[in-house]
């Protein structure tokens, strides 16, 4: 692992930081073994997501992607200078609301196949990556609260790729503390 270098204006997120120190490496251990039985949110439903499993937030070993792309109708400050926050929205989520704005994609019927497509870190490396040459502002992941392990294990991947954004962990707020901790 080689030492990053701060941008011109000296802006050094702290995934970049936690990479540097070789912190990532251990969250990312960290996160993949928190499906073995999992607690990844408050729930605690204890399937073993490693194995594909999934309970109320319909996701197994690999998170769901809806949609990916460059978001102009965010908030100011997540638009911030370049006019676009780089969304990932993810499939399903862990606290169900029947009035979310994005029910459509938090909570289709039927199956967890039903919406979004099952990707691997390396595709979610990807993802983040376009979106940064596409001039967006920074990562807004949204609903990331059961997929917290899979972003991580996917930030290393990104990060010797290139990625130097700023993350947004824009959640519902239905996080475990170890899922925070992780972020």
């Amino acid at each position: 692992m080689k030492s990053l270098a701060k941008d011109k204006s000296g802006f050094w997120p702290a995934y970049l930081h936690a990479w540097d120190s070789g912190l990532l490496e251990t969250k990312v251990a960290q996160s993949r073994e928190m499906l073995r039985e999992c607690c990844v949110c408050p729930r605690d439903c204890a399937v073993n997501r490693l194995e594909d499993k999934w309970a109320v937030c319909k996701s197994g070993r690999y998170a769901r992607v809806s949609s990916y792309g460059p978001h102009q109708s965010e908030e100011d400050c997540l638009r911030g200078r370049n006019g676009s926050s780089g969304t990932i929205f993810f499939s399903h989520c862990n606290l169900r609301c029947v009035f979310y704005q994005n029910w459509d994609i938090s909570q289709p019927p039927g199956r967890p196949e039903a919406n979004g497509s099952a990707i691997t870190p390396a595709q979610l490396a990807k993802m983040m990556l376009a979106l940064q040459s596409q001039g967006c502002h920074n990562i807004n992941f949204v609903t990331p609260e059961h997929v917290v392990p899979q972003i991580v294990e996917a930030l290393p991947l990104a990060i010797e790729n290139g990625l130097r954004l700023p993350l947004v962990y824009n959640t519902s707020a239905y996080d475990s503390l170890e899922s925070l901790h992780m972020m």
